[in-house]
């Protein structure tokens, strides 16, 4: 067989491009599955914190964001898996705004407006606030601020009414109740106070 001039160093050359194209191949496979890894570990480390943190308490996504920021964390890491998360139902601040509203009305007594607040402070979507303080009767936010008032007033006894007053406008209001149940709720209390001293369980 005649071999044509140059054509072994054409053939090696080729040779070569080959190898050098399937080495190139194989990195940019390895590189590829490395990445899906590294993404993978930084996936269950986002997962791993959250549960964590939940477990110790109840957290807005934006609170929780606020811890994986501080554990050096990019958004564009644990975006992806809080998105997953809130699917799944582990985050949810639906559910949060209304657990948090009723435990701070029922065993903390505070009205409406103090809930919000604090519920704002959180980042907890407005729609979602206001949803949750639906929850909340006028009624029930009454008969709340009149049993603090009534205890409260029993402190007081010995102070003449307008003293009372002033001193009660004051401590419902930082309780983050209107002005309106402020009013019927001291009214009550010094009704109570008059009668002889009605007592709320």
């Amino acid at each position: 067989m005649v071999e044509l001039p140059g054509a072994t160093r054409w053939n090696n050359t080729w040779a070569d491009d080959g190898r050098a194209a399937a080495t190139a191949a194989a990195a940019a496979v390895t590189s590829v599955d490395q990445d899906d890894d590294e993404a993978d570990r930084q996936a269950k480390k986002v997962s791993a914190v959250t549960i964590r943190q939940l477990a110790r308490r109840g957290m807005s996504r934006w609170e929780l964001e606020q811890v994986l920021l501080k554990r050096e964390i990019e958004p564009e890491v644990f975006g992806p898996e809080l998105d997953r998360l809130e699917t799944l139902g582990v985050i949810d601040d639906a559910s949060l705004a209304v657990s948090l509203a009723f435990t701070q009305h029922s065993r903390k007594g505070l009205g409406r407006t103090a809930i919000e607040q604090e519920l704002k402070q959180r980042h907890i979507d407005p729609e979602l606030i206001e949803i949750a303080l639906a929850d909340i009767a006028d009624e029930d936010e009454l008969e709340r601020a009149t049993e603090l008032a009534v205890k409260r007033i029993g402190q007081l006894s010995s102070y003449d009414d307008e003293t009372v007053r002033r001193r009660l406008h004051g401590f419902l209001a930082r309780k983050g109740y209107s002005s309106a149940i402020v009013r019927q709720a001291m009214e009550a209390a010094l009704a109570s106070r008059r009668r002889g001293g009605v007592r709320f369980q």
